[in-house]
Order: structure tokens, then sequence, then C-alpha cells
């Protein structure tokens, strides 16, 4: 995808602003509240939990008698089909985790049936440690004649010597190895596999250490405890805006005495969560419910589906002012041209209005900010990108067309379905006038890798993927070059904010603290040079990790160095526990926003792969291009 998120702040009367908050705080949020309630009170919602999925068409027909509702009356049309639309993204996402985490969680539930110490599987496969030993060699011979065998029948000719990710071939053969254990019903071969996953399909000739094996254990079930406990709380609810959930259980928790420590911590976690005070956005999926225009000041103004009574006026950045006055271009464009040009090549695609949640004293509507967010498709900035969208737009309604017409004795619906679709296919062969700018055009086999880590958040290998040769390394500091030093003041402000929210923690105070926006500006600075890194070098596309595995990696690395400060199991935990205190306070999520936006706009592909847990910082940003371009030829 080529689209990018731009924001604006929206300034207008006070009269507008009040009549805004009434309808987004006291109309569409308890509207949206309302739906999120009622489709996990349907009776089909444990089904549909089980699926990790819902019938979208499900909170529309909910909503149909709200609409009449005293509650959720008088509310404009697309506030109500942006309430529908945000309940369904909301419960998609939440279903799609779900799913999820009750894969993971049946997962661990089979490794921990197969977790067991080598004394438990001598004991069940009734032979010694040595002939386990030697069952499992066997099994690993197999399967690496197998795995030669299936090589050679894919490969009609001799193959092209390249290196395949270090851990590529132990991860296909875990894989095997755990369909095989469930497969057969022989009990020593079961051991030995067991045997086998257990010490990384390896075979072991250390004794085992029953301690150590205890605590691996007693980990997989806490990983257990703690999903289950995901599972069965982890439910939407909406927003509080005027306290009434937390002041009912403030009530609870002073009138009566708690049955156990589970429920006195629920509460003690409900009142200090602090609930967002300000509305849910509401959503103008198509860009023609915005109508752009500037006022006797000249000043780019909106006026909003529904809301046409009100006028808002555009404050942004001046690097971002460029955006909107092409909005207002495009929409003068098809105007001037009495709709001969389509609304489907407008370079907006669609917005968003939002209160931003500022401190302050007085009325809700005077304190916040309101926002616009608006959806683009930078592609649609040039003549180039255009015509790329004009054609694909063209294909997709043609082949419409023609399946229509292939279905023979067509009805006054369909034909006039048909006419519709020519009359666009018209407009969008009638371009916009745009800039002309070449198309970026990357070779292939060259890939960015960036590695993403606790002590050095990015690093990045340029790598040709034919060879495996890396052209060159970027570093944290290189990317960053003379603000180098911001890196180290971003960190001293979250240590502080740390302190301040143990503190917090401590007096069992609200403990939820802004920080600035210095992490946010690093962040654009490290994607920026990641992108023209890539640029410089005409990589085709830059491999990202997926976000899942992080803390995987982040837990694996603070292990590796608490181990190297010291052998001392307390010494090791201390030193690991001060590591995780910035890992939490790290954004990866962030930073791989900021780098897939840059990488938008230049119009290089992202890919994805999975980062490795061991190696240096180079090392795992090499072997994840290395995964990623591996994978292509799998696929």
């Amino acid at each position: 995808m080529s689209q990018i998120t731009i924001q604006c702040r929206l300034v207008a009367s006070e009269s507008s602003r009040h009549q805004l908050w009434k309808l987004m705080a006291e109309l569409n949020t308890p509207l949206i509240n309302e739906l999120l309630h009622q489709v996990n009170q349907h009776p089909e919602f444990e089904s549909w939990r089980q699926k990790g999925k819902h019938p979208t068409s499900i909170v529309k027909e909910l909503c149909k008698p709200l609409k009449t509702d005293s509650r959720f009356i008088g509310q404009p049309g697309r506030f109500y089909a942006s309430a529908i639309a945000l309940v369904n993204y909301i419960y998609k996402s939440w279903f799609a985790l779900i799913k999820r985490s009750q894969f993971q969680l049946e997962g661990k539930i089979r490794w921990l049936e197969m977790l067991n110490s080598d004394v438990e599987l001598v004991e069940s496969s009734g032979v010694s440690l040595d002939s386990l030993r030697t069952k499992a060699a066997e099994i690993l011979a197999q399967f690496a004649l197998l795995n030669t065998a299936e090589t050679q029948s894919t490969n009609g000719k001799k193959p092209k010597k390249r290196k395949k990710p270090q851990n590529s071939d132990s991860n296909s053969l875990s894989k095997n190895l755990f369909e095989s254990y469930f497969k057969t019903e022989n009990n020593l071969t079961r051991c030995a596999i067991s045997y086998l996953l257990k010490n990384g399909c390896k075979i072991s000739e250390k004794e085992e250490d029953p301690k150590k094996f205890a605590q691996r254990r007693r980990k997989v079930e806490i990983q257990i405890e703690r999903l289950r406990e995901q599972l069965e709380t982890r439910i939407p609810k909406g927003r509080d805006l005027n306290d009434t959930k937390w002041l009912a259980t403030l009530f609870t928790a002073t009138h009566n005495v708690p049955t156990n420590e589970a429920e006195a911590k629920s509460w003690q976690d409900s009142l200090l969560r602090q609930s967002s005070k300000v509305p849910f956005p509401v959503a103008y999926e198509t860009n023609e419910d915005m109508t752009w225009f500037k006022n006797q000041f000249g000043r780019i103004c909106i006026k909003l589906s529904g809301l046409s009574e009100h006028t808002f006026q555009v404050y942004c950045d001046s690097r971002q002012l460029h955006w909107f006055q092409r909005f207002l271009e495009d929409q003068q464009i098809k105007k001037n041209s009495k709709n001969q040009h389509s609304s489907s090549l407008f370079t907006l695609r669609s917005g968003r209005i939002a209160w931003q949640e500022e401190e302050g004293k007085g009325d809700p509507w005077k304190a916040n900010h309101l926002t616009l967010y608006c959806s683009v498709d930078t592609r649609l900035w040039t003549t180039e990108g255009t015509n790329q969208v004009r054609e694909e737009k063209a294909e997709e309604i043609t082949k419409t067309i023609t399946n229509t017409k292939a279905k023979g004795n067509l009805n006054e619906k369909q034909q006039a379905h048909i006419k519709r679709k020519n009359s666009t296919l018209d407009r969008i062969n009638n371009p916009f006038p745009r800039p002309t700018k070449p198309l970026y055009k990357g070779q292939s086999h060259i890939l960015v890798g960036v590695s993403l880590g606790l002590e050095k958040p990015a690093t990045v290998a340029i790598v040709d993927g034919t060879t495996g040769k890396v052209l060159t390394y970027r570093s944290i500091r290189q990317l960053l070059g003379d603000n180098y030093k911001l890196l180290n003041r971003q960190r001293q402000q979250k240590h502080s904010l740390s302190h301040q929210s143990q503190v917090a923690q401590t007096l069992a105070a609200p403990n939820q603290f802004g920080e600035s926006e210095l992490g946010e500006y690093i962040d654009r600075l490290i994607a920026q040079e990641i992108v023209a890194s890539a640029q410089t070098y005409k990589a085709g596309s830059i491999v990202l990790p997926k976000l899942g595995d992080m803390r995987e990696q982040v837990q694996s690395e603070v292990q590796a160095k608490a181990e190297q400060k010291s052998d001392l199991i307390e010494v090791q935990k201390k030193y690991a526990k001060q590591y995780r205190v910035s890992f939490h306070e790290w954004s990866y999520g962030r930073l791989i926003t900021n780098i897939q936006n840059q990488a938008k706009k230049a119009g290089i592909v992202v890919e994805e792969a999975k980062q490795s847990v061991r190696g240096s910082p180079q090392e795992k940003a090499k072997e994840l291009v290395i995964a990623a371009y591996y994978s292509r030829k799998i696929n």
C-alpha cells in the first residue's frame, strides 16, 4: 500500500465546537458503547470467538433499532455509519488477537505436555539415556536424508550455492518434529522427539540441570496462565467519559470486602486505570464527504457531511500544507469540469475527526483540540503515479463489466450498473493535472534489512540477495549522525518518567505520565536515513522484523547481557530488570510505522521477516534480508 496519514488542527467557533462535542460525546460515543455491549452479549458470540471473526452485517442490524432510540437519535447519517464501521473494526481486531492468543495457548499446552525432564523421559521410554540419545540421532539422520531427497527432486539441476538463514533449517526441522510427534504412536519415538525439541534439535552431551529445567517448565506454565487470563478478561468495553463505571467501582470497593485477591486486584486496576476523556472519532470514509474551500482571509477551510452549517479552519505544519492545497485543487478541478473527472483519483482517500486530549480546565470543547486525520495515496501526487493508479482501477472496472455482461439476460438494475461503470471509466481516463516525477525503480535483489534491539534501536544491513554479500552496514550512530546525542537525552527522559511512575505506583496513585515528542522526532530521523540509504543503493525493498517477535528478541538480548555480567543468578536478575525498564519504554511499533510511512512516500516496498534471536545487530539485519529473500524463492 502507498497510503499515509497526515493531520491538521481544526479551528472553529465556540458554538460549532460545542455542537460537535455534544454529538460525539453525548450521542455517538454512547451509541458505540451500546453496540460493543450488544455484540458481546449476542447468543452467537462464543461461536464467533472460536472462529476468530464475526459477520460484519450483525453490527448494522443491531444499530437499526438504536437509531430511533431516544438516547442516540438526532445524529447525522455519517455518524451512524462511522459507529458501525468502528465497532466492526474493533471486534475484527479483537477477534484476530483472541484467535492468535488461543492458538498460542493451545501450542503452549501441547509443548508443556511434551516437555519432560531426562529422568521422566527415561522412565517413560523404558530405556537408558544413552539409548534415548541413539534413537534421537537416528531420527535426525532420517530427517536429514528426507531433506536431501526433497531438495534434489525439487531442483532438476545443481542449485547455485547461496547462504540460507541460519535459523531456517532449525525452524523447519522443529516443525517436522512436532508433526511427527503427534503422528506416531511409538512411545520411544515420542520420547526421543521430545528430547530433541527441548535441546534445540540437537543431541546434548551435558547432564541436565534439574533446577534449570524446573525453571524452564515453570516459565511455560506462567505463560499459559497469562494467556488464559487474557482470554477471559479482554473484552472491548468502550469509553467511560463521565466516570460512571469508575464511580460504581469506587462505591463497591468502599462498601464491600473483596472475596479474594483477584477481586481486590481487579478493583484496584479499575480505579487506577485512566480511561480516555474524549469521545470516539468519527470517520468519513469517502473523500466527497469533505468539502474544501478558502475563506475571505485565504485560509483553507473544510465543511463536513452532516455538519454543513459549521465551518472549520485548517491549521497545519508547513511541511503538510501542500497536501491540503491539493485536496482543494482536486475538488475545484472536478467542479469546474462539470464532474468530468473522477473522485476515485483524488489524492485524499478518507478522513477522520477526533478530539485530542489536552491538559486544561473548563468546558471540554474548549480545553481539548479538534484534529482531522487524512489518509492520502502518495502515488496520486505525480502524473506517473496517477497513471499507475488509473490503469489499476480501469482494469478492475473493465473486469467487472465483462463479468456482468457474461451472465446474459441482464435486468434493468444490472444494465444501470454497467452504465455507471462505463461512465466512471470515461471519467477515470480524464486525468488530473499533476507534476511529473519519475517513479522509483529499485533492484529487486538489493534489500535493506533493519534489525531492532534494546541497546541499539535500529541497525541497517544493505545486502545483495543473490550472493548474500553485504554492501554496507549502518549503525544507529551513523544513522543519526550529529543527532545521536538526542538518543541519550530521550533515554534520560524515559528513566525520569519511569521513576515518577514507580513513585506513583507505590502511593497507589494514577501513574500514566505523558512524554515529549522527542522520541517521535528521533524515529522520523532514523526512518528518513534508512530510506535515503535504500535510495542510494537502489534497493528494491526494506525488510522489517515482525513486531510480534520483538519481546522474544529483547528478552534474549537482556538475558545474554545478564549472563555476561555475572555467573550469579541474583546479579543477572537485577541487571536484566534494569534493562527491561528501557525495553518497555521504547516504542518499536512507532519506529516501524515511521519507516513504513517514509518508504511509502518514496515508493519502496516493505517486507517482513522473523528476526534471528542470536547474533550481533549487524548479523541479525543481514539474516533478516536473507530470510526474506529465501522466502521469495519458496513462495
